[in-house]
């Protein structure tokens, strides 16, 4: 029975950062590379809920190390996020984040980024040899 309390142990220890940084870096390096904005918006919105995760754990810290089960539910909250069957972060995102963003700036601030200003195509439209005139 203590060699198994050991193995559990050292997978629990191991679970934490491959669920919370190895397989999120990896997803993210795929999405950068992929066409699909569906998968960037994915990870990008996981990157800014658990880096605000992260800064909150560190603000709360005296309280949490007085619950025994914090890490346990900050695995299963971040695997939550991570897992492409939820979409956790997308979800978090567009309900709580950008409903607030919105509230706050104003629609104005999250038009269609697919097609660029108009300013920004008449560069974008340059071939590449041609020099730039400003």
């Amino acid at each position: 029975m203590g060699k198994f309390l050991t193995v559990m142990t050292h997978l629990h220890t191991l679970a934490g950062p491959s669920v919370m940084l190895l397989y999120p870096l990896y997803a993210s390096v795929v999405a950068i590379e992929s066409t699909s904005k569906l998968d960037d918006e994915q990870w990008l919105a996981y990157w800014i809920l658990y880096s605000f995760l992260t800064l909150m754990e560190m603000v709360l810290q005296p309280m949490l190390q007085w619950i025994p089960i914090w890490y346990d539910l900050k695995l299963a909250m971040v695997a939550w996020l991570v897992l492409p069957q939820f979409r956790g972060a997308a979800f978090i995102y567009e309900k709580f984040v950008r409903e607030k963003l919105i509230s706050k700036y104003g629609a104005r601030y999250f038009r269609d980024k697919s097609s660029p200003p108009p300013a920004a195509a008449a560069k974008v439209s340059l071939k590449p040899n041609e020099d730039r005139i400003d």
